[in-house]
C-alpha cells in the first residue's frame, strides 16, 4: 500500500501543491491533501490542517501552487508510444514526443523500436537515451525481439538489457514464429522483462486496410479480421504458460482477446494487456463517413460490441492499462487513398481527455480506476520505479482540472504530427500542469492559481 501521509515535522520544501484534491491509484480521492517536494521526491502527503498550517508558515510564496479545484496524481505514463527517431525526425523527434507527453500530462513513455535502424542493439539503445537525456519527460527504451524485427533471429536480449531496455517488442509485426516466440519468453524470463506483442497473425491480415466486417465489404476493402489477433493472442497465452514467461497484449481490440486474457489470467497466466482510447471510443462505421486516413490503424477499429467488451475488459481488470499507440505521421504520407496510408495516429495530447469523457463521464471508470491505469498499473508491466504517491520516489506529478472543457486542435499539438481523427472533437478535463521530478514542464495552469502569499 502506498505511504499516503507523512509528516513534515519542520523539514523545508521545495514545492507544496495545496487545496487539491490527491487521487492515489489505490487509496482513491483525498481531499485537501498537500503535496510536499525536496529535491526531485515526494517528502510527504499531509491531510492535517494544523501540521500543513505549521508547514507552510514562513515559506516563500514561489515554494507554493495553488490547485483548488483540481486533481493531483502521480505522473501519467504511457508505455506504447512511437517518437520516429533515428530515421522518421520529420515525423516526430524523441524531444518533440517528450513534449507532446508533457502536454497530455505524461512523465513517462515507453518508445517503440521500429525506428530506422531498428532498436535491436546497445548502440542504438543508448543512442535513445543519450538523445532523451534532456527531454521534458523521462523516455525509457523498448528493444527488438528479433534482429531488424524481422522474426528470423533472436536479439541479443541480455545486452539490450545491460544497455537500458524495460522490455522487448516488434512493435507493429506479430512474431510469427512460435519457437522464436518460446525461445524469447525464456531469455526475457531470465531478465525478468516483459515481451510486448502485436497480436495479429500475419497470414490472416495480409493486405487488410480495415477490420473485416460487413463495412468492410461495403466499402470494398480488404479487411483484418479478428479472428487474427484472437488467434495470435491464444497462442501467446499457450507459449507464456509453458514458458512462466510475461507476454503484455498491446492494443487490444477485438471482444475475443478480452475474454482469452480474462480467462488467462483466473488460471495463472503470466499476461498483461493495454487497450488504445481510440479503440473503446471509435468504430468501423466511422469510416464510411468520411475516409479520414488517421482513422486507419493496426489493429483497426472494429464494432461496436468490440468497444463493449474492451470498455468491460477495463472495468473488471482484465485489460491492465491505457495506452495510446502514439504513432505520428506526416501531412503528405496520410494525404492519400485509404488503403495506400500508413497506419496509426498520434495520442499522447488527446488521451486524458478522451478517457475522461468517454469512460469517467459515462460512469465506466471512476477517477483513481482510471489514474491506476495510467500510472502504476503499467509502471509495473515494465518494472518502472514510479506510477504513486511512495515517499522518497521521484515527485512525478500530473495535475488535472476535470471539468475543463476544450476542443481538439491539431495546430496546437507539440507533436510534429498531427495525425488525428479527432480534430474539432469537444472534450473534458485537461492536464494543466505536468511535474517531473519536482520540476515543472508544461503549465497551462492560470496565473490566478499560483499562491501570491503563504498565509
Amino acid at each position: 500500500m502506498t505511504p499516503i501521509s507523512k509528516t513534515v515535522k519542520g523539514e523545508k520544501f521545495d514545492l507544496a501543491l495545496i487545496g487539491g484534491s490527491v487521487v492515489d491509484p489505490q487509496l482513491g480521492i483525498i481531499d485537501k491533501a498537500v503535496v510536499f517536494v525536496k529535491d526531485g521526491k515526494f517528502l510527504a502527503i499531509e491531510t492535517k490542517p494544523e501540521t500543513i498550517k505549521r508547514a507552510l508558515a514562513g515559506a516563500s510564496p514561489k515554494s507554493i501552487i495553488d490547485v483548488s479545484g483540481l486533481l493531483v496524481t502521480p505522473g501519467l505514463i504511457d508505455i506504447h508510444v512511437h517518437l520516429r527517431e533515428p530515421g522518421r525526425e520529420d515525423e516526430e523527434t524523441i524531444h518533440s514526443g517528450a513534449s507532446a507527453a508533457a502536454a497530455g500530462g505524461f512523465t513517462s513513455i515507453c518508445c517503440m523500436p521500429n525506428t530506422n535502424p531498428v532498436i535491436d542493439n546497445q548502440e542504438t539503445v543508448r543512442f535513445v537515451l543519450s538523445e532523451a537525456a534532456e527531454a521534458v519527460c523521462r523516455v525509457f527504451v523498448v528493444g527488438a525481439i528479433s534482429k531488424g524485427s524481422k522474426g528470423e533471429e533472436l536479439s541479443e536480449i541480455g545486452d539490450l538489457v545491460k544497455a537500458g531496455v524495460v522490455a522487448i517488442s516488434d512493435d507493429g509485426i506479430f512474431l510469427q514464429n512460435p519457437d522464436l516466440m518460446r525461445r524469447a519468453l525464456e531469455y526475457a524470463r531470465m531478465f525478468d522483462i516483459t515481451i510486448m506483442q502485436h497480436s495479429e497473425d500475419n497470414f490472416l491480415v495480409r493486405g487488410g486496410v480495415m477490420n473485416e466486417s460487413f463495412e468492410s465489404a461495403r466499402l470494398g476493402m480488404r479487411g483484418r479480421p479478428a479472428v487474427a489477433e484472437e488467434i495470435a493472442v491464444l497462442r501467446d497465452i499457450q507459449l507464456a504458460a509453458f514458458t512462466g514467461g510475461k507476454v503484455h497484449v498491446q492494443h487490444v481490440s477485438a471482444a475475443g482477446s478480452v475474454e482469452a486474457i480474462r480467462r488467462a489470467k483466473k488460471e495463472g497466466v503470466r499476461i498483461t494487456a493495454e487497450a488504445c482510447p481510440h479503440h473503446f471510443t471509435l468504430t468501423d462505421t466511422e469510416i464510411r463517413k468520411e475516409f479520414n486516413t488517421n482513422l486507419r490503424v493496426n489493429p483497426p477499429l472494429r464494432t461496436e460490441a468490440d468497444v463493449e467488451a474492451i470498455i468491460g475488459g477495463l472495468v473488471d481488470g482484465t485489460i491492465d492499462c491505457i495506452a495510446t499507440d502514439h504513432a505520428p505521421h506526416s501531412a503528405e504520407e496520410k494525404d492519400c487513398e485509404f488503403d495506400l496510408a500508413p497506419p496509426g495516429m498520434v495520442g499522447l495530447e488527446t488521451a486524458l481527455g478522451l478517457v475522461k469523457t468517454r469512460l469517467i463521464d459515462k460512469g465506466y471508470l471512476s477517477w483513481p480506476d482510471a489514474i491506476q491505469k495510467m500510472t502504476s498499473n503499467p509502471a509495473r508491466i515494465v518494472n518502472l520505479p514510479l506510477g504513486d504517491f511512495t515517499i522518497g520516489r521521484a515527485a512525478d506529478i500530473t495535475v488535472i482540472d476535470p471539468e475543463a472543457s476544450w476542443k481538439v486542435d491539431p495546430l496546437e499539438f507539440k507533436s510534429r504530427s498531427a495525425n488525428t481523427p479527432f480534430d474539432g472533437w469537444e472534450l473534458s478535463g485537461k492536464p494543466v500542469m505536468t511535474i517531473r521530478g519536482g520540476e515543472i514542464t508544461h503549465s497551462s495552469l492560470s496565473a490566478s492559481k499560483k499562491k501570491s502569499s503563504a498565509n
